[in-house]
């Protein structure tokens, strides 16, 4: 049961961040591409803007399929972390702690998700379990 419950959360939290991936790096799911999330990122000090937001989305990309599948685990989850360490330095620190205030509340949540299945282990349904 347990191996289920860690699938289910690197299902949801890694295909998550696949999206937010596409949406920086091609514009889908009502993102904004390389050209406008680079122009976002060079508006709040990350220059340049569009290097960062290749990387930026190639991390989320990787990282949430790596972590999604349970493939070289740690790493998927560190690509992860390291995105959410960012989100809170540059956007939502500042902000305080709360979600609602646009704070650092739900990533801080997604950093620790992803460092504790790195920790945990990925379980059993991972691909990690079969090639490792």
């Amino acid at each position: 049961m347990v191996s289920i419950g860690l699938l289910l959360i690197r299902l949801v939290i890694g295909l998550s961040f696949v999206a937010h991936g596409t949406q920086k790096l091609f514009g889908w799911f009502g993102g904004h591409g390389l050209k406008g999330t680079g122009g976002w990122f060079e508006s709040i000090g990350m220059k340049p803007g569009v290097r960062m937001a290749l990387m930026a989305g190639l991390s989320e990309l990787v990282g949430g399929a790596l972590f999604a599948a349970g493939l070289l685990t740690p790493l998927g989850a560190l690509l992860i972390a390291g995105t959410m360490v960012m989100a809170i330095v540059k956007v939502h620190g500042p902000n305080g702690y709360w979600a609602t205030q646009n704070g650092y509340e739900y990533n801080l949540t997604l950093l620790v998700v992803a460092i504790g299945v790195a920790i945990a282990g990925p379980g059993y349904y991972a691909l990690d379990t079969f090639i490792f």
